[in-house]
């Protein structure tokens, strides 16, 4: 409570201060508020462990910037807190839909250079806007201007944000046990009152423009509240349309800001959040702090690292922290009226100094990370010049760009070979062989990664163009692919008509019907007309062999080889490990060797069984399959017309270590070991 008290009658002040000088008072009971009924309801609902939420930098930011953009656009002053309550309430209402939705996990996804770009422009806006409340400038007067006239500084009020400002700074070298803004918030209270010994007139209440200053009697609870719902039913279109953005904005880094704060969190207390849960309570928390009159917030860093080192271990410690700040308000609000509006200014500024990520320029060192600074610059730039709104549109577009640039880093395109250098797992004959080594750089296999969308296709496309030039057949295996887009889609149709105008066909093979992210990419090729049931243009096989036998086939045809399946089923001279042999050899094994027909799906014999068989294929092809559990089975080759198989128990009469199975009708010569040595 201590630490996030004084913050929260800071930020308070900033944002009502911006509106009218005059209303710092009803900021900052504005800001105690919030930080009471924030404090109270999100750990009821959030139940995040240990975490402290209450007004934050950011939203401090947000709704200053557009305070002062709905002043400069002559919007009635009366209405404005209305206007900033709106946008709150939006903006809670934003963050209950994305925990519903479970928008958790994509809000943590935002590249850290946008989300260190955003913060070190928030910290500026408020350094940029704390500068003039230090130095004690006129409201009417210009940062700048008000630099170079050094005669319109109020030095007691500069002295008192200086002695803050050190304190701030020096106090956790000092001691952890006592927060540093309630030491600096302290000293500069008593430096200020040290100078009232000396100039009498900051001893009065009354016009006295370098304290807080009453909390006029219109800021009560009450009142605040029935203003709060007064305003909404008072909601028009264009009142709408002015804060939209804002609150669009403002929802997005108060829940980055939370969830930034969790992850810190479940490091220390070696838990683990609900994201989705814990926006859905920073939401109801915002609509409670609307409800009551307070200002809006987050879960953040401060008071959530001191409850942790302080023993603050469950979600009760949360709800004691508003409760606290009730106590507070009740005993303290009298004393709140002597703050040094300096001192908050000193505070404030040790915060955006410490929200600037100044290790960003280290970043300029090396080449490979120049982009990440110039993000980062880019948004803070933006921020500053035009607008914190503009600022979330130039991150959201800088993400996109970061996701792209990491994607292209890498090529989606894994390894590449030819069928001079894969195989399928069906033994060849010996001139089969030769056909194939000749002919195969008409073939390629190549593995693709990654995510296939509009940022890396065109890569790929010029990675293979010479293989669109020279080869007929492209084999994708898509086992590692992640994600397929419309454009991606686009490339391959035009990568199948290339091959087609040569006679040659694009082949698919690995398509994961699961993935990550949700996508099953062969129902998606359907929908965008990619594959088509009749067969017609891409060809799918169901496992990487089963295509690259596919594509041996097709070079063995083109040069004059017969489909080994449906063949007239060969002689005994014919089979080629019995070529060689004289026709007396030939007429002695024929006295020995049965003939064996076997239908489409039989087994021929099955793992463990005993025999001394070889078999020699007449016609057909046979798969050879060792079983594993749960009734699936890994593919260890495939035999077609003219081989042989079985030859170890042939040699050694062991049991048979996997099946064999007809994957089409065969015919084969079974010679036992027994009859051959008779």
């Amino acid at each position: 409570m201590l630490v996030a008290l004084p913050s929260a009658i800071a930020f308070g002040v900033l944002v009502y201060s911006a509106i009218d000088p005059g209303l710092a008072g009803e900021g900052a009971l504005v800001g105690m508020i919030g930080a009471a009924a924030l404090g109270i309801t999100a750990p009821l609902v959030g139940r995040t462990p240990a975490l402290i939420t209450a007004p934050c930098a950011p939203a401090a930011a947000i709704l200053s910037g557009l305070a002062i953009t709905l002043v400069q656009g002559g919007i009635d002053m009366a209405r404005i807190p209305g206007l900033l309550a709106l946008t709150a309430l939006l903006s809670s209402g934003l963050q209950i839909i994305y925990g519903l939705i479970k928008g958790g996990r994509l809000i943590k996804y935002i590249p850290y250079p946008v989300v260190s770009g955003y913060l070190s422009g928030v910290g500026l806006i408020i350094a940029i806007g704390q500068l003039p409340k230090l130095l004690g400038l006129p409201e009417d007067q210009g940062l700048m201007q008000g630099i170079l006239e050094v005669t319109d500084w109020q030095w007691p009020g500069i002295v008192v944000g200086v002695v803050t400002i050190i304190v701030m700074v020096l106090a956790p070298r000092i001691t952890k046990i006592i927060p540093a803004a309630i030491l600096a918030l302290a000293a500069g209270i008593i430096s200020y009152f040290i100078l009232g010994i000396f100039n009498p007139v900051m001893m009065t209440l009354s016009g006295n423009d370098l304290i807080i200053g009453p909390i006029q009697s219109s800021a009560s609870f009450t009142d605040t509240v029935s203003g709060r719902f007064s305003s909404v039913l008072q909601i028009s279109m264009e009142d709408l349309k002015m804060v939209i953005y804002s609150a669009m904005a403002l929802s997005v880094l108060l829940s980055i800001d939370t969830l930034k704060t969790c992850v810190v969190l479940d490091a220390l207390t070696k838990n683990r959040h609900n994201s989705n849960r814990e926006l859905f309570g920073q939401g109801i928390a915002n609509l409670a702090s609307f409800v009551s009159g307070g200002m809006a917030g987050a879960g953040t860093m401060g008071p959530t690292l001191v409850n942790v080192t302080s023993g603050g271990r469950k979600p009760a410690s949360g709800i004691a922290e508003g409760i606290m700040v009730i106590l507070a308000i009740l005993v303290l609000s009298p004393l709140i009226v002597w703050v040094p509006i300096a001192a908050l200014a000193g505070i404030l500024l040790v915060v955006a100094f410490n929200m600037f990520e100044w290790s960003a320029f280290g970043l300029l060192k090396h080449k490979e990370t120049r982009f990440d600074f110039a993000v980062i610059a880019a948004v803070v730039i933006v921020a500053e010049t035009m607008g914190l709104i503009q600022a979330s549109a130039t991150g959201i577009g800088l993400a996109i760009l970061l996701f792209i640039r990491d994607q292209i880093r890498g090529s989606v395109l894994r390894r590449k070979f030819t069928l001079c250098e894969i195989s399928s797992k069906t033994h060849r004959l010996e001139s089969e062989r030769e056909i194939l080594k000749s002919n195969g750089e008409d073939a390629a296999v190549i593995d693709l990664q990654g995510n296939l969308f509009f940022g890396t296709t065109d890569q790929l496309f010029t990675e293979l163009d010479e293989d669109l030039k020279t080869r007929k057949w492209l084999l994708f295996d898509l086992r590692r692919v992640q994600s397929l887009d419309y454009t991606a889609a686009h490339l391959f149709t035009l990568m199948e008509e290339r091959l087609d105008e040569r006679g040659g066909d694009l082949l698919f093979c690995g398509l994961p019907s699961t993935l990550h992210s949700r996508q099953d990419l062969y129902k998606y090729m359907k929908r965008v007309g990619l594959i088509s049931d009749s067969g017609i243009g891409i060809r799918i096989f169901e496992t990487r062999d089963s295509a690259i036998e596919w594509m041996e086939n097709q070079i063995l045809e083109e040069h004059g080889w017969l489909n080994t399946s449906i063949d007239p089923a060969l002689n005994l001279a014919d089979i080629e490990l019995l070529r060689q042999l004289d026709n007396e050899t030939i007429d002695s094994l024929n006295n020995c060797i049965n003939e064996m027909t076997v239908k489409p799906g039989e087994k021929i014999f099955s793992q463990g069984d005993e025999g001394d068989e070889i078999f020699l294929l007449r016609r057909g092809v046979v798969r050879i399959l060792l079983p594993l559990r749960g009734g699936k089975y890994h593919h260890l080759a495939t035999f077609s017309r003219g081989d042989y198989f079985g030859e170890m128990a042939f040699l050694d009469k062991g049991t048979r270590s996997a099946d064999a199975i007809a994957k089409t009708e065969c015919e084969l010569y079974v010679l036992s070991r027994k009859e051959f040595n008779q």
